[in-house]
């Protein structure tokens, strides 16, 4: 019977009393999940006989209220309606058995929406199909329920906007120590060092030009986020299929650099127009203040290809910047989980799994800063200059020149990249969608390699 009335009760979008059935005075408890209904009411005669047992305080079908109960506005089941302490005539079904039968199914599906509601709370029974992954937690007892399948369309969407609210809100956030690391790149006479950088701004523009450039900035980089963070875990899935289960683990720290070199590829498109305009905001004073200024007035000046003529060389700075935040992360993970933590991370808690995360991002920003600076020096010095070739710029700034302001860049991305990941993994745990556990061995490769008896 519930096979027959499963679309209707998932289309039943309403909250209803569960209503068992008493049909021509055959009456029995039926058995479900969460133990036996209620006993079902008294029987009748013919079509009478169909009235349902209700919960406690409401009335029955036929409109006569349980004792004690006060009166309550009806509630329409079919052609009846359920009345709570009401007394008055039993009303008849429209069209006597066309009627009848209405009713009868509307009831049949509520009790198969209450069943199949019921069933949906035990995981690994053949009608659990809420749409969200179960998998046992700490201690084995536990069931923790995800919000979503691993690898599917809302999986990738929430990832998406956990790299928006990363990325950009990190990036705002540390918009003057930004300015100041560009002012070092492109003058290094002037701005000699990170607190000589902080003292010279500070006398000139006050502490609002502290904050000059944070609009493209917060855009920019949240486009930035959403395709670097949300195209990651979409290349991982899709490089990972392709490779099998146990070359995707012989070969993770590649699979790591292919997925994280191949979402930097599109999300520098995204960042490059923001880029530029937050650049000559914040190396031209006098230029321009404000996101509003400085887009026409570069547009004017060199049309749609100003806003793109930085992609190249920040192409040069993020692709091996990404590479780096991401493999060695995921490899930092997997080493503190296995030589640091005192415990599988399956037995740790959220806030100690967290902290973990903030750990292996702080690492991986270090190194991520001391790859990409010198690219980062040639944009800089790029985006400022009209008419100069990424070349002539590496070739003009020297050895010792492309790494003026590393200090301030280490502390920077070092910061930066680990509240990315922290922010992140913890979009991650608000949502409710999977994550993963460090790689391990498969089976089948153990076997072959002569691992397991």
């Amino acid at each position: 019977m519930f096979a027959s009335v499963a679309h209707l009760a998932r289309a039943n979008l309403f909250h209803a009393p569960h209503l068992p059935l008493v049909h021509d005075g055959l009456a029995g408890p039926r058995s479900g999940p969460s133990g036996p209904d209620p006993p079902l009411a008294q029987p009748g005669r013919g079509h009478r006989a169909l009235r349902p047992a209700l919960p406690s305080g409401l009335g029955d079908a036929e409109g006569r209220g349980s004792p004690g109960t006060s009166a309550a506005p009806a509630r329409a089941v079919g052609s009846f309606a359920l009345r709570k302490g009401v007394e008055g005539p039993r009303p008849e079904p429209r069209g006597d058995l066309h009627g009848l039968a209405a009713v009868r199914t509307a009831r049949r599906a509520l009790q198969a929406r209450d069943w199949l509601t019921r069933m949906r709370e035990i995981p690994g029974s053949p009608e659990c199909r809420c749409g969200a992954a179960t998998s046992r937690a700490a201690g084995g007892g536990e069931i923790e329920q995800y919000s979503c399948d691993y690898g599917s369309g809302r999986f990738f969407i929430l990832c998406g906007l956990g790299g928006i609210i990363s990325c950009g809100r990190t990036h705002t956030a540390l918009v003057p120590l930004d300015l100041v690391k560009c002012r070092m790149q492109v003058d290094p006479q002037k701005y000699r060092g990170i607190f000589n950088g902080f003292s010279v701004t500070l006398k000139e523009d006050g502490f609002r030009g502290l904050a000059k450039g944070w609009a493209p900035t917060f855009i920019g980089y949240s486009m930035q986020g959403l395709c670097k963070f949300g195209f990651y875990e979409v290349f991982k899935v899709l490089y990972s299929n392709m490779l099998g289960e146990e070359n995707a683990y012989l070969w993770r720290t590649s699979l790591y650099l292919a997925a994280s070199a191949s979402a930097e590829f599109f999300a520098d498109i995204a960042l490059a127009p923001m880029e530029t305009a937050k650049v000559q905001i914040q190396t031209q004073p006098g230029y321009a203040n404000t996101l509003r200024e400085v887009v026409p007035k570069m547009y004017k000046e060199e049309g749609l290809m100003a806003f793109y003529k930085g992609v190249a060389p920040l192409w040069m700075r993020q692709i091996p910047y990404t590479m780096m935040k991401f493999a060695c992360f995921e490899r930092t993970v997997e080493a503190l989980y296995k030589f640091v933590v005192p415990k599988p991370r399956s037995e740790c808690s959220k806030p100690e799994q967290l902290i973990v995360t903030f750990v292996a991002g702080s690492i991986a920003g270090v190194f991520c800063a001391i790859v990409s600076h010198p690219a980062d020096s040639v944009v800089s010095v790029l985006n400022k200059e009209k008419g100069s070739s990424a070349s002539q710029v590496l070739q003009r700034l020297g050895f010792k020149g492309v790494w003026k302001g590393l200090f301030a860049r280490i502390i920077m991305i070092g910061t930066l990249t680990a509240l990315q990941w922290f922010i992140y993994d913890s979009m991650k745990v608000y949502f409710r969608l999977p994550r993963p556990p460090p790689p391990e061995m498969p089976e089948s490769l153990k076997k072959k390699l002569g691992l397991t008896q």
